[in-house]
């Protein structure tokens, strides 16, 4: 998405710089004031979704993705991000130091922090980088791609945030970039035969699958599982079990039709 604008009016937040941290051990005499975390620091800039699609392209991610995050994470110590402020520069204003990635996950962080649901992501509270970040592009994917310093994402994404995975989705050309960190570089990777990227931490293949989800026919991200087959959504497991019942409803109508027709009455035990 749209990198977040700027308010007119900020109201500074106050924390702690070099001149304010103790300089030696013990000394107390310069006041303390605490990082901003996720209630105090903006989650909302005004902007909007620039294409319909992507809510849903992210709710098919999120729900198709669970049960693998469910084996993978019992305890459910993972957090997934939906157009989330991702916290990774204390600066002024804040809305400076954030990156709203459109879809992103987490994992060996608690499931909620504190008991409450994150208002953002902020990295000097929690430490631990995303495993995967994914941008939509509704562009050329210029400003996904961008390397400038302190402000392109991807510069930011690479050299301060450092997710072990980065993807570009191109909506107009149904086109999907990955990258994966190496040597301290976003590097491209190359897709599978199947023209898939593996993301093996998670054991899932990420690729493009052209089909219908919530009433559009459309490029989508999905996931397969490591021998090649399609996760489903909880829809699409629901129908193909109400198909499986269907099928086994008419071959026990059929065995019921032949033995009739032998003079045996199948209702009889």
């Amino acid at each position: 998405m749209t990198a977040p604008a700027v308010p007119e009016t900020v109201e500074p937040l106050k924390y702690p710089d070099h001149t304010h941290l103790p300089y030696e051990p013990g000394d107390r005499t310069l006041p303390f004031r605490p990082l901003p975390d996720h209630k105090q620091l903006p989650d909302k800039d005004g902007s909007f979704v620039r294409n319909t699609q992507e809510p849903f392209q992210s709710a098919l991610l999120t729900e198709s993705l669970l049960p693998v995050l469910g084996r993978l994470h019992p305890d459910e110590d993972y957090f997934i991000g939906l157009d989330t402020g991702l916290y990774w520069r204390i600066i002024e204003p804040p809305l400076r130091g954030v990156k709203a990635p459109d879809w992103f996950l987490v994992r060996g962080v608690p499931h909620l922090l504190n008991g409450e649901m994150r208002r953002s992501y902020v990295m000097w509270q929690e430490f631990i980088a995303p495993q995967l970040i994914l941008e939509y592009a509704s562009g050329n994917g210029s400003e996904e791609r961008d390397r400038t310093p302190w402000e392109g994402k991807l510069w930011v994404y690479e050299q301060v945030v450092r997710p072990a995975f980065y993807g570009i989705f191109t909506w107009e050309t149904g086109r999907l970039e990955m990258f994966h960190l190496l040597e301290q570089r976003l590097e491209p990777m190359s897709p599978n035969e199947h023209g898939r990227f593996p993301i093996r931490p998670l054991e899932v293949e990420l690729g493009v699958w052209r089909g219908r989800y919530a009433a559009f026919e459309a490029p989508w991200l999905r996931w397969w599982d490591a021998a090649g087959n399609l996760i489903p959504t909880p829809g699409e497991r629901a129908e193909q079990a109400g198909r499986q019942a269907e099928q086994a409803r008419q071959q026990a109508e059929r065995l019921a039709a032949k033995l009739r027709a032998l003079g045996v009455d199948p209702e009889q035990p």
